[in-house]
């Protein structure tokens, strides 16, 4: 009962081609294709720049300056002769 019997996948590819189509089937499978040889090129690509990375000179990170207290609406808003609303 776990495993699908070949009876199974064939009903399940029928069932594929009908929704599918035959004429949508190739172009499907070319696409796939396709995304897979780029899917594998990037992978590579990275592979062969992590070592690359790793032997050159990590550049200093700037500290952010670290603040002890949240910032307040006030510390954001205009002055009062700004303010439209008291106009």
């Amino acid at each position: 009962m776990g495993a699908m019997s070949p009876w199974h996948w064939a009903i399940v590819l029928l069932v594929v081609v009908i929704l599918f189509g035959s004429k949508k089937l190739p172009d499907a499978a070319r696409g796939l294709g396709q995304s897979l040889r780029i899917f594998k090129s990037e992978v590579k690509e990275m592979q062969k720049e992590g070592p690359e990375k790793a032997k050159a000179k990590p550049e200093p990170q700037q500290e952010l300056p670290q603040s002890t207290t949240p910032a307040t609406p006030q510390q954001y808003s205009t002055p009062d002769h700004a303010d439209p609303k008291s106009a």
